[in-house]
């Protein structure tokens, strides 16, 4: 049975989500004029609430062990893995960002769904069974397999908590901005109805209850999509080339749109930019961390090839979403743009374009259900990153790290709720402050972390025999703090962000992949091959059983999957 402090979790948040209807009948959204309360998206909204709810109840009771509650103790299916994956991966950035992005500049849009889809391939052949076959929990798992443990699971937890803070920091602020749009409801209380349920997910069901809000997600969120681009061509008669050709006609750019350079305007930028949403991919905890919870390695790769076709395809679809949003939102501009002006932008800025769409395709009830399926969105994603989050702290840093692998499954499952309840506050202190930043930008810094530190670690270690601890370490510093300030002492950030003058930035490009990434590769392969030290002597002697064993599964829990 559902424990009485579940109950009384569940109960204040229903109570939440009641106040939420109340204080959306008449709140203001910031503009000058006031907008009517869609309640047929509330109460979309409230029944998604209601059935995850319903889920994590009946997760919380399955949710024993910290097998369990990190990994669903490995009994989710191949199929039922790649779509969590794909639901937990088409965020916010995916569905409004790319979007929005094709929205505004057209063509150049479609290089972040190239990017993030790209690193799929590179998962499925380097990284899905090898995780499967070396890992329990944690990538870090994966990375200290044959290396010593406290400082390569102190530098992976390091690096998967700033992973997850930033992505976290994205999700929240455009949580927060789209209830604020959409229903009404005042920034701060749309944050905080985030961080309470997320937690209520994560806290009771773990990665159970996780797992199946993720797949609800990807399904209604990819039915949506897939009927917003079929309207879209109904309107065309099914001719993309007759939409692209009116987009051109009515885009204030209008040939350039069909051009690269709108968005991305050098080649080294553009480099850039592609090989860190393709390598971040590979990077990603909250991602990474999926390949646990199938129970053989034949699943993982099973997964992975899921999740890239539903990915794929939901890009497509992103696509045709945004051409839609460029011809139909500006043939009523009334409805769609601030005080009816072009030149003013769309009310809540071009994020909102697929929404704006939803209403001009399906009028208020598709309106209501993409409402819901956009904060679905938000709401699965941030459960993942939390789950990672704590599994860091609590696998990572205690039961390994502090208690030397002397820590029982209760303590280390009580450590990680604690974390849990922790990072769900501060995730909502974190989205309030940072409620004017960009969101595409702290998405790519997560991705620009996870590529620059993460990847280059987890690659070396598992496929150079010559990798040892200190190279490994050294290089996924040099990754992390390079990737951070670069990022920090570009444009985007520097003049964009922090508000310097134009023309002051100190780092030229959009993105630091290749050059933080590169920096991280070389410095774990000069100290690598520097360290001649009886510890480095003896990391390299076990990297041919850690081959044997990532290659074949023998002496894994995955190995009866062969």
């Amino acid at each position: 049975m559902i424990s009485k402090s579940t109950r009384n979790i569940i109960g204040l948040t229903l109570g939440l989500l009641a106040a939420t209807g109340a204080v959306a009948a008449g709140a203001d959204l910031g503009n000058t004029t006031k907008q009517a309360t869609n309640w047929v998206a509330i109460a979309m909204f409230a029944i998604f609430v209601a059935i995850t709810l319903g889920i994590t109840k009946w997760a919380a009771a399955k949710t024993k062990s910290a097998a369990d509650f990190y990994t669903a103790g490995g009994g989710i299916t191949g199929f039922q893995n790649g779509l969590a994956i794909a639901g937990d991966y088409m965020s916010a950035a995916s569905f409004l960002g790319i979007s929005g992005l094709v929205f505004n500049n057209g063509f150049d849009g479609l290089i972040f769904s190239i990017g993030w889809l790209v690193g799929w391939p590179v998962i499925t052949f380097l990284m899905a069974e090898r995780l499967r076959n070396l890992g329990k929990f944690t990538f870090a798992d994966v990375a200290a397999y044959r290396f010593s443990q406290t400082p390569m699971r102190t530098f992976a937890a390091t690096g998967s908590l700033v992973v997850v803070a930033f992505y976290m920091i994205a999700q929240m602020v455009g949580a927060g901005q789209l209830i604020k749009v959409l229903f009404g409801l005042e920034y701060t209380y749309a944050v905080v109805i985030v961080g309470v349920l997320m937690m209520c997910y994560v806290l009771f069901g773990g990665m159970t209850a996780t797992t199946w809000v993720q797949i609800i997600k990807a399904m209604m969120l990819l039915t949506g999509a897939t009927f917003m681009a079929l309207a879209v061509l109904w309107k065309f008669g099914f001719n993309p080339e007759a939409l692209f050709a009116k987009a051109v006609e009515v885009h204030s750019k209008h040939d350039a749109i069909m051009s690269p350079g709108a968005l991305i305007k050098d080649p080294i930028s553009a480099i850039s930019v592609g090989m860190t949403l393709m390598f971040g991919t590979a990077g990603l905890p909250h991602i990474l961390m999926r390949f646990f919870t199938v129970p053989s390695a034949k699943e993982a790769r099973k997964s992975v090839g899921w999740a890239t076709t539903w990915i794929g395809y939901f890009y497509i679809l992103t696509f045709i979403i945004g051409f839609g949003a460029v011809v139909l939102l500006i043939e009523a501009p009334e409805l769609y743009y601030v005080d009816g002006d072009l030149a003013k932008g769309l009310k809540g800025g071009g994020n909102m374009a697929a929404i704006h769409l939803a209403n001009a395709v399906g009028g208020n009830v598709f309106l209501g259900f993409i409402s819901a399926v956009a904060f679905a969105t938000i709401l699965a994603v941030v459960a993942g990153l939390t789950l990672s989050g704590a599994s860091a702290v609590s696998h990572d840093l205690y039961a390994t790290v502090f208690k030397h692998g002397n820590a029982d499954s209760a303590s280390e499952l009580r450590v990680s709720k604690i974390t849990t309840i922790c990072l769900g506050i501060l995730a909502v202190f974190l989205g309030i402050a940072f409620e004017k930043e960009n969101v595409a930008y702290m998405v790519m810094l997560a991705f620009a972390i996870a590529c620059s530190a993460n990847f280059p670690v987890l690659f070396m270690s598992v496929l150079w025999k010559d990798c040892t601890t200190k190279g490994a370490v050294a290089g996924g510093v040099v990754g992390l703090i390079s990737s951070v300030v670069l990022t920090i002492l570009s444009a985007s950030v520097w003049e964009h962000v922090l508000h310097n003058p134009k023309g002051s930035a100190l780092f030229p490009y959009s993105s630091p992949g290749l050059f933080s990434m590169s920096a991280a590769f070389l410095v774990i392969y000069l100290v690598s091959k520097m360290d001649n030290s009886k510890q480095a002597q003896l990391e390299r002697s076990l990297y041919p059983a850690q081959k044997v064993r990532s290659e074949t599964g023998v002496g894994s829990s995955s190995a009866s999957g062969h």
